[in-house]
């Protein structure tokens, strides 16, 4: 590799690693916000909230690392081109696109990158998610199993078990629910189980009655039951655990869905192909986003002034890009046209070959400026 290859390459890393760094941080903090709301007010360890936190990281710093790299390669560019650094490299006869060789390769690294957390880490992490999800609740409804007492599992909610047979099962329930402001509800039980669903826990109560007192109307429904299932999970302000989602799914198995595991996800074989296509177009956009914004920056040339109308064009350009991506979801999922989820990358694609083209040619350029200009 050239030096200048490599000098440029080192730029954009260091740059590149510091933007990560400060987005990474941004989006961490307002994801542990509303988890420290869940965990640790319902009185877990600073070491849970550590745990989710980290194992959410990953899919943030996938969303983080195409906008980092792009404004990395905005930054050096521009300022290589304030200290005439291009223009420098320029007069030794390197034409724009092969000024734009080190930028394609650290492109091809933060494709790399997302490769590597779109389909191994990503996956990880957001099963073990849902298991330590899983595991939470039940170590939030083990709290509930204290007989001879009453607890207060949330703001006005109380529970009472009188008994706690060997067997498991549950003597003598009594559960008020005040948690909406207009009602009153009062469960009494003879007997019940505490049971595990794809829902969260449930409360299956025997022989028993429900009282409802509207505080409005100040009337007062009784209703008596053989049996009643009350919705646990509903009592602690936790993240629901379910089937799997398309995340925790492999990208063999989205890319070759079958019917069972359209079942399971609840979503179509449509849906489930283009997500796995989509793993791989995130990272050629991780690749495409500083090809052009290097290649929008490289028509300003050098300017005292700096290149500020090229940086809004290089953001213009993202943005369109962006919009492309989110027009053609709709109808790549729901009929099922995948091949459509490459053509916001290869729009990308085409966008910084013309640029490139029109920096290598800045006389047919000029010539179509000045033609627009009245």
């Amino acid at each position: 590799m050239a030096r200048f290859d490599r000098y440029m390459l080192s730029q954009l890393m260091w740059v590149f690693g510091f933007f990560s760094l400060v987005l990474v941080l941004v989006y961490w903090v307002n994801r542990a916000v509303s988890l420290f709301d869940q965990l640790i007010a319902n009185g877990h360890s600073a070491f849970v909230f550590l745990e989710f936190t980290a194992l959410s990281l990953p899919n943030v710093i996938r969303i983080v690392l195409p906008v980092s790299a792009f404004a990395a390669a905005v930054y050096v560019t521009n300022r290589m081109a304030s200290e005439s650094e291009l223009v420098v490299v320029q007069s030794t006869g390197y034409s724009p696109w092969r000024m734009a060789r080190p930028v394609m390769v650290f492109g091809l690294v933060v494709a790399a990158m997302i490769s590597v957390l779109s389909h191994v880490l990503i996956p990880a992490s957001t099963t073990q998610l849902a298991a330590r999800t899983a595991e939470i609740s039940e170590n939030v409804t083990a709290r509930l199993l204290s007989e001879g007492e009453f607890l207060h599992p949330a703001d006005g909610v109380t529970f009472y078990i009188r008994e706690i047979t060997p067997e498991g099962e549950l003597r003598d329930i009594f559960l008020s629910d005040a948690r909406k402001p207009d009602q009153r509800s009062i469960y009494t039980a003879e007997r019940a189980l505490l049971l595990r669903s794809d829902a969260g826990p449930k409360l299956l109560m025997f022989q028993g009655m429900v009282q409802n007192l509207d505080l409005e109307t100040d009337r007062l429904a009784t209703t008596r039951f053989a049996e009643f299932a009350f919705d646990v999970s509903a009592l602690v302000d936790l993240p629901t655990t379910g089937p799997r989602g398309t995340r925790e799914l492999s990208t063999a198995e989205l890319l070759s869905p079958t019917a069972a595991l359209a079942e399971e996800t609840g979503q179509s074989m449509n849906v489930l192909r283009y997500e796995g296509h989509g793993r791989i177009t995130e990272a050629l956009l991780g690749l495409v986003t500083p090809v052009v914004g290097f290649a929008v920056l490289l028509l300003g040339g050098f300017s005292r002034f700096g290149v500020w109308k090229q940086i809004v064009g290089a953001i213009v350009c993202l943005i369109a890009i962006q919009l492309a991506d989110n027009a053609v979801t709709d109808a790549a999922r729901s009929r099922g046209l995948w091949p459509m989820a490459y053509l916001p990358a290869l729009f990308g694609l085409a966008l910084a070959a013309v640029f490139l083209w029109l920096a290598a040619h800045p006389r047919a350029f000029r010539r179509k400026s000045a033609q627009v200009t009245p």
